[in-house]
């Protein structure tokens, strides 16, 4: 189960890469990096899921 919660992590790590890459693409070039900025919502998003069903499953694992 501790691999589950380091993936977990990961999305954060990634979220935060893509909002980097759109910062930079942005400042340098000046165009909005509208690929990056959906991946790093999608990488919170994903993040915040897997948090729900990683807490249903130990609750899960609990209760017995």
């Amino acid at each position: 189960m501790m691999l589950a919660k380091f993936f977990q992590y990961a999305y954060l790590i990634f979220a935060v890469l893509f909002l980097y890459d759109a910062i930079n693409k942005y400042m340098s070039q000046g165009t909005i990096a509208y690929t990056s900025l959906l991946l790093a919502a999608l990488a919170v998003f994903m993040y915040f899921f897997r948090q729900k069903f990683r807490r249903k499953y130990d609750n899960k694992d609990n209760s017995k």
